[in-house]
């Protein structure tokens, strides 16, 4: 094995920019559906290699872009499916989309290993350190920027099956981004014992990280508010469809209707699974094609008939935003309704998915034939951001939708803390790779904010994940109807990170390079 390792070695050095693209691939099969971690360490070790042997920074981040270009390429697949479900543009673009975006995204393990170089140096130790900060700040920035795409953190590695958190148990005290760094801190740990040749060393590191990945959670505590939570399993081809709006209806009041034990509790339908328009006041045009005709109020007392007496329904909408008669624009929502059919509180999303629900640049896209992906012709807009719906004696609950939940520090409002946090979604765009990596990314929260997380989704991956994220019930992805009834977990005591947020992520990030200089200094004597 020494000898085999010694020739991988002497490979990767030998065609840097090669090796590069090879070990970005291996490192983004450590996140979901491929989980494997143990090859994904050793593609970022093969990368902190590689920055050793630079001659400079500028080296270091052109090696760090193109692992970057090839790390996204794989992990950010699943969006070339994304274009099979739109008519306006052609499929094949998706697999054009991907890579493009890749370029892009690349750019932050490029300032990730450019800024390793320059504080580290090529010694392996203080380059370790200086590779984990440099990494989380990487992670950061690409959270933000441009309005942010913090999807697959390189922490989320580290996170253990749906029965324990793995090493992702420390996000309480790191946050995401610095557990991020300190995957990479062991990557270039593992890099700087295989460069001296300690190979059992190295092996000893692995059976440690194993061990702690497979840590049982504690035991976990039940709660007392009951959920009902729905997985209609639409198609998505078939959402947009009017002439099944009705018949979709009918499945999710089957689904939905109480049943003989069954009293008070909190109904979840998921993003897209409900066409109807519930505000009124909009022209009669919009509300035509929906399950209701031309009446909201139908519509919202039938789904109070549907949900029964003593529950409350929190389901994704559609609001628009009205002028004259002409919709200018609109809001991607949860409503929240009594068996009355009344309003009882709204979340508009703030965090809008880029080309997604709004065409970026669209001046300049649009006469080249761009269009979003999701059907319809007006933007959507932002909401204002995180905030606490108060739902009486169903509790206090943070609302993020679909992708709003990927964004470490940013789901909910720390001035009013929740007791839960109700993620609808539709992950039917995202073929075989998206919706296992959405659902990690869920279950991060929740362990970092000490919050259970309620997830309904069109066609999976549902579940209610409690405050350890430890997965309580699921629903796998699947084109079949189906339905959790549980209870909502107890929320844990505010974690560090709930209290400080992401500038605890930037503090270990920063004690990471001031060991990396009181090594290096110590070497230099």
């Amino acid at each position: 094995m020494a000898g085999a390792i010694r020739q991988a070695g002497r490979a990767l050095l030998a065609w840097p920019r090669a090796a590069a693209l090879g070990c970005g691939l291996l490192a983004a099969t450590g996140f979901p559906p491929l989980g494997l971690w143990s090859i994904a360490l050793l593609g970022v070790a093969g990368l902190a290699a590689l920055i050793a042997q630079t001659s400079g920074w500028r080296q270091a981040a052109w090696l760090g872009w193109l692992f970057g270009v090839a790390h996204f390429t794989l992990a950010n697949n699943w969006i070339a499916t994304a274009f099979t479900y739109q008519a306006n543009m052609p499929q094949a673009l998706g697999w054009v989309a991907v890579p493009l975006l890749a370029l892009y995204l690349a750019i932050y393990p490029a300032i990730g290993a450019a800024l390793a170089r320059r504080v580290g140096g090529t010694r392996p130790v203080p380059l370790a350190f200086a590779f984990g900060g440099a990494w989380a700040i990487s992670e950061w920035l690409r959270s933000w920027v441009f309005t942010g795409y913090a999807w697959d953190p390189l922490g989320l590695m580290l996170l253990g099956p749906f029965d324990r958190p793995g090493l992702a148990a420390l996000l309480p005290w790191m946050g995401t981004y610095a557990l991020s760094g300190l995957a990479a801190l062991i990557a270039g740990g593992i890099a700087a014992l295989l460069a001296v040749r300690a190979w059992w060393r190295a092996l000893a590191v692995y059976a440690l990280l194993a061990a702690g990945m497979m840590l049982p959670a504690p035991p976990g505590r039940t709660g007392t508010l009951a959920v009902t939570l729905i997985q209609p399993g639409f198609q998505q081809e078939e959402l947009d469809r009017p002439e099944l709006y009705e018949a979709q209806y009918q499945q999710l009041d089957q689904l939905t209707r109480p049943r003989r034990d069954q009293g008070q509790r909190l109904v979840l339908w998921p993003e897209s699974g409900l066409p109807d328009y519930l505000r009124d006041g909009y022209p009669r045009r919009f509300y035509i094609a929906t399950t209701a005709g031309a009446d909201p109020r139908y519509a919202r007392r039938r789904i109070g008939q549907t949900i029964g007496e003593g529950s409350f329904l929190m389901t994704g909408a559609v609001d628009l935003e009205i002028e004259g008669d002409k919709a200018t624009g609109a809001y991607n929502a949860v409503s929240v309704l009594d068996p009355q059919g009344n309003f009882r509180g709204t979340y508009r999303k703030a965090h809008l998915v880029p080309y997604g629900e709004y065409l970026a640049l669209r001046w300049l896209l649009e006469p080249l034939g761009a269009t979003r992906l999701v059907a319809g012709a007006i933007d959507f807009i932002p909401g204002p951001g995180p905030r606490t719906l108060d739902l009486g004696a169903y509790g206090e609950v943070g609302v993020q939708i679909c992708y709003e939940i990927i964004f470490a520090g940013q789901v909910v409002d720390r001035a009013n803390r929740p007791d839960y946090i109700f993620n609808p979604s539709n992950d039917g765009w995202f073929g075989a790779f998206g919706p296992p990596q959405h659902f990690a990314q869920a279950r991060m929260r929740a362990i970092e904010e000490g919050l259970p997380v309620l997830r309904a989704t069109v066609n999976g991956i549902s579940g209610v994940i409690d405050a350890r994220g430890v997965v309580r019930a699921h629903l796998p992805t699947s084109e079949r109807p189906g339905r959790i009834d549980a209870f909502v977990p107890p929320p844990a005591p505010p974690t560090w990170f709930a209290m400080i947020g992401n500038a605890l992520s930037l503090a270990w990030a920063l004690l990471a390079f001031a060991a990396s200089v009181l090594v290096r200094r110590r070497w230099q004597r």
